[in-house]
């Protein structure tokens, strides 16, 4: 007893414990300062070899520097975070239902639990993202106080596997240690290979290295090329002094556009049309932009103005695949890094753990819907459940409701036996009650032997009367009276 106990108290502090990150604010190699192809290869392969902290510390400074890059990037992670999301239960057990809404309200009540999901989905780029979980003990329960954003620079691989360095270990511990209930880690795979190539700028990193060529090439012709070339013209008698007076002039003139030279001194303003030139660099750099866009959405035309309203749409689909795609895995690390020790540390191992689902349903036009389910209805005869109308339309299901169409169906399918029963058992108390009641007429009618005869009984109202009492009239009296009755309910329920 006493090793469970130190067991779980061993456990409750790991669990409790703070992971003490290094500092790297204003602690990088800043590899993309004069970076070329040559810089940008060594760093591939370094990172190829496990060592990830310059691809990574690129991989940051690449999204810092590139407006279009970013742009394309906040684009991808905000179509995920943008969405509603929810937490299913595991079954319609009133235990997982318990679990599912204390999960819920653990998880809504995560500081800046959207940014969370804004730093996960940083993998997309970078092919790993990591958060730490910090525990709190309340009310006795285990439950997530914040998620702290832990910067891949600070993990490499060794053996293939993932080791975190922290002020405490320099070197490094194996992730796997922790990753039960203390590391949410999501991966991002934008192509096969190892976890360290996963992501979709080690993809982009080229075409961000020619157009950085591009815009300083760019930058230079502008400098050079923007403004007119003043050439300036003096005697051959000229001294020394005045050419240097005709220099100063030109630059003042180049730089403040203005400057004074004497009455003999002639200037001559070049300007020819480098509109040719410049539009080289500007298709370069599109070209580059164009490539970026593909790799991370897929196309360019959602993010650029050109292109038909038809090959938008078309290309606006298959950016819904990537964030169908984006949303599945998230919602995949949620479950398995954080719902899943939520559930385990508080309920058990042994309990089952609630979904954590993207709401990404495409708006439909509820007017057309409405259109067709009535075209089902009434042209059709399709019985429609009501359950599945208040689903469809996402219309709140009143606490206490009759589903008229759903007691149709199911009296239809289950109890037409017994519906037919009762028709049955009617028609024969309905048919002994009728012989019955025209028995004491059959007696009467066996002596008569002509039809003047028959009127004379009925026209004698002392006969008629003994026939009548003597008929059995349970049956009428019982039909009459619980027509009554029935006719009674229905005036006061219309008053009412």
């Amino acid at each position: 007893m006493f090793s469970i106990i130190k067991k779980q108290t061993k456990k409750l502090e790991r669990v409790l414990s703070r992971i003490q990150m290094p500092d790297f604010l204003g602690n990088s190699s800043h590899p993309s300062s004069n970076l070329t192809p040559e810089m940008l290869t060594k760093i591939f392969r370094e990172a190829d070899s496990g060592y990830t902290t310059r691809q990574m510390e690129l991989f940051e400074e690449m999204e810092e520097k590139d407006p279009h890059l970013f742009s394309q990037l906040q684009t991808r992670k905000n179509a995920v975070c943008g969405l509603d999301w929810e937490i299913i239960a595991f079954s319609e057990d009133e235990k997982d239902k318990q679990i599912a809404e204390f999960v819920k309200d653990v998880i809504k009540n995560i500081k800046d639990f959207d940014k969370s999901l804004l730093d996960l989905l940083d993998a997309i780029g970078k092919g790993i993202s990591f958060l730490e979980i910090n525990w709190e003990l309340s009310n006795g329960y285990l439950k997530v106080e914040n998620l702290k954003y832990i910067h891949p620079k600070h993990i490499y691989w060794e053996d293939e596997k993932l080791k975190i360095v922290t002020k405490d270990d320099l070197k490094g511990f194996y992730a796997h240690k922790l990753e039960q209930d203390k590391l949410i880690i999501h991966k991002y795979k934008a192509r096969s290979g190892h976890e360290s190539k996963a992501g979709v700028l080690r993809v982009v990193a080229w075409m961000y290295l020619f157009k950085n060529y591009t815009m300083k090439d760019w930058a230079t012709f502008i400098e050079k090329y923007g403004m007119p070339i003043l050439l300036g013209e003096y005697d051959e008698s000229s001294s020394e002094e005045d050419k240097g007076a005709l220099m100063e002039a030109l630059i003042n003139i180049g730089t403040d556009s203005a400057g004074i030279i004497s009455r003999n001194t002639k200037v001559n303003v070049i300007d020819n049309d480098k509109k040719s030139s410049a539009d080289i660099f500007e298709s370069m750099a599109r070209f580059c932009d164009e490539q970026i866009s593909k790799a991370i959405l897929g196309q360019t035309l959602t993010s650029d103005s050109g292109g038909s309203y038809a090959q938008a749409k078309t290309h606006n689909e298959v950016r819904r695949d990537l964030t169908s795609a984006d949303c599945k895995a998230l919602a995949n690390t949620i479950k398995e890094y954080l719902i899943k020790p939520i559930v385990v540390l508080n309920f058990g191992e042994e309990c089952n753990i609630p979904d954590f689902v993207f709401d990404f349903e495409e708006s439909e036009d509820l007017l057309k819907m409405v259109e067709v389910y009535s075209k089902l209805k009434n042209e059709l005869g399709l019985v429609i459940d009501t359950e599945h109308l208040y689903e469809k339309f996402k219309i709140p299901k009143p606490e206490f409701y009759i589903d008229g169409m759903k007691i149709l169906k199911e009296n239809t399918k289950n109890n037409q036996k017994e519906l037919n029963k009762i028709i049955e058992d009617l028609k024969e108390d309905g048919m002994f009650s009728f012989k019955s009641s025209l028995s004491a007429f059959k007696n009467e009618m066996e002596d008569v032997r002509s039809l003047e005869e028959l009127k004379d009984i009925f026209r004698d109202k002392k006969k008629l009367s003994e026939i009548l009492n003597s008929m059995n009239n349970s049956f009428n009296k019982e039909s009459l009276k619980g027509g009554l009755i029935l006719s009674n309910l229905i005036g006061r329920c219309e008053n009412e």
